[in-house]
């Protein structure tokens, strides 16, 4: 088993903290491994094995009709001994009133708890109600670039080299421990991908018009990275003669956000300090999932390094806001306490950098700029921009 040890340290720092441990994330995007590490971990910290609960709540697993008491119950009966047990539940959503069920456990018994989940019931308003202030959100991602060299450590290529294949691949666990070409990994992250649509969005939600949601999904595929609006896509799909209201199609945004499909990242106003909230920007959850739906282009690479650079700084605990300095457009400003970063994005030097640049140089602040390329001659800096490769960037201890 290949350790993720960023995610390890986190549940490290809070074990014994009396908050319920949330790992959120798309399906397959290795949360249930995690939970596996840290069994693996307890038992080696000295936990006795009888003291570690591990439950999976699949639907395959369980029917429909366990309830909260059942969970609770269950979970209850394993609890034979004296000392803290530590619960490990994967995948709770599928229970109905989970947040009840691990409340009471929180309350009621010597216990800390880990839970998982990949869909919108678990970020239902109810944890608010139940677990207030009782909780800690760890949002789980597909590989870094730096896990990604991690589960590919017996390969001799060099990292640049092994970068081409993570932007065309993607950073799904599973297609990572692999040794899949481009037809195989795409065919394994559909599956992927299809089963989200399936069990997370169009069954949760009574979608009757597969097509037409489908059309939507593509259109927010096909503008990653771009600034659009459930108003744009609700004209965009009346020009192709389809009928879609603005509610339903922010209503499918909403969908896809809470499966962890789409990510969204608003719009920061440098001048006016304040968050805008229009014409924001939507991420996928991994790079794959373009590929997947539209196929591999090297063209369509330009677009998605936005998407893995979006990524990095989500994953180092950056909020991840599109910059908008008057009339120029600042590809991210991320923020994290009292420290922030600037960072533009291009694919190749130099005919694209004057302008990344020039729209740096507008700040007048002094926090850390960056221009962001795959350009294999990347390094420098000009009047303080910092130039660098994707790869050093990713693969940077700190910024």
């Amino acid at each position: 088993m290949i350790i993720r040890s960023d995610y390890m340290n986190t549940l490290k720092t809070y074990r014994d903290v009396p908050l319920v441990k949330i790992l959120a994330g798309i399906r397959r995007c290795g949360k249930s491994t995690i939970l596996d590490m840290l069994r693996d971990d307890l038992l080696e910290s000295g936990i006795a094995a009888d003291h570690i609960i591990s439950m999976r709540y699949t639907s395959e697993d369980f029917d429909d009709g366990m309830t909260d008491k059942d969970m609770y119950n269950g979970i209850k009966r394993q609890m034979t001994n004296e000392g803290r047990y530590y619960l490990l539940l994967d995948e709770v959503q599928e229970i109905e009133g989970w947040e009840k069920a691990v409340n009471s456990l929180l309350e009621n018994a010597n216990t800390d708890i880990y839970v998982t989940g990949s869909n919108s019931k678990l970020m239902s308003s109810e944890i608010s109600t139940y677990l207030t202030g009782r909780y800690i959100s760890i949002p789980v991602y597909t590989l870094s670039f730096s896990e990604y060299l991690e589960f590919k450590k017996s390969d001799s290529r060099h990292p640049k080299e092994l970068l081409n294949e993570y932007l065309r691949l993607g950073g799904f666990p599973i297609v990572a421990l692999g040794n899949f070409d481009e037809r195989s990994a795409y065919q394994i992250v559909e599956g992927i991908y299809n089963s989200v649509i399936t069990n997370d969005i169009t069954k949760r939600h009574n979608i009757t018009n597969f097509d037409l949601f489908n059309r939507v999904v593509k259109y927010i595929v096909e503008n990653v990275g771009k600034t659009f609006s459930a108003n744009a896509i609700a004209k965009f799909l009346k020009s192709e003669g389809r009928s879609l209201s603005v509610e339903a199609v922010y209503n499918y945004l909403n969908w896809l956000e809470k499966a962890f499909v789409i990510y969204r990242c608003q719009r920061y106003d440098l001048q006016g300090k304040s968050v805008l909230k229009t014409q924001e920007k939507f991420y996928l959850a991994d790079a794959s999932l373009k590929y997947c739906i539209m196929g591999f282009n090297p063209k369509s690479i330009a677009a998605m390094l936005e998407n893995i650079v979006y990524f990095e700084l989500r994953r180092r605990g950056y909020e991840v806001y599109i910059g908008k300095n008057g009339t120029k457009e600042i590809d991210f400003v991320a923020v994290q306490r009292d420290e922030r970063i600037y960072v533009q994005v291009c694919r190749r030097l130099p005919e694209e950098s004057d302008r990344e640049i020039a729209n740096l140089l507008e700040i007048r602040d002094h926090y850390p700029k960056y221009v962001v390329t795959l350009d294999e001659l990347a390094s420098g800096n000009v009047n303080g921009v910092k130039i660098i490769h994707l790869a050093d960037f990713l693969l940077s201890a700190e910024y």
